[in-house]
């Protein structure tokens, strides 16, 4: 990540999730669900693709458990604190990326239907990138519905 920030001398880099989700509740006021959901994920899916460019691992061919570690450095607890990329399997032609504490999740009540648009973007930009391949992403599992983790599955198109 770039130390540009300059013009952010004394408060840094980081942000509330309030106002992140502030943004969210408010773009789906303005635009509608759907159309927020669409704009939100397009954004997380060229953040992704950066992060995964920024490491080095653009077509990677390293193996799912080394790629979780080193986007957990980038995007969790010593990174930008979107989540924490807990691990990332491959079952038959799914991958599957679980993910812990999302920023989208965070103060949601159990049982909210809301989807992780920005960070299942965010991730689906970073497989996309690593695998070299064009991904359908879907959000599976989620904390808010039961879930241990919030999962993201990506196919090849």
């Amino acid at each position: 990540m770039s130390n540009a920030l300059t013009s952010r001398p004394t408060l840094g880099q980081f942000s509330s999730i309030v106002c992140f989700k502030a943004v969210i509740t408010g773009m789906e006021e303005a635009l509608g669900e759907k159309a927020t959901a669409i704009a939100l994920i397009a954004a997380g899916r060229e953040r992704g693709k950066n992060v995964a460019k920024s490491l080095g691992l653009s077509g990677s061919t390293a193996d799912f458990t080394s790629i979780a570690a080193q986007l957990n450095e980038a995007v969790g607890a010593n990174g930008t604190h979107l989540t924490a990329v807990d691990k990332i399997v491959q079952e038959g032609e799914v991958i599957k990326v679980y993910c812990s504490e999302t920023v989208c999740s965070a103060g949601e009540p159990q049982g909210s239907d809301r989807k992780c648009t920005f960070t299942m973007g965010a991730v689906w930009g970073a497989m996309s990138e690593i695998t070299g391949k064009k991904l359908r992403g879907v959000h599976t599992e989620s904390v808010l519905r039961g879930g241990t983790h919030d999962v993201f599955e990506f196919t090849t198109l």
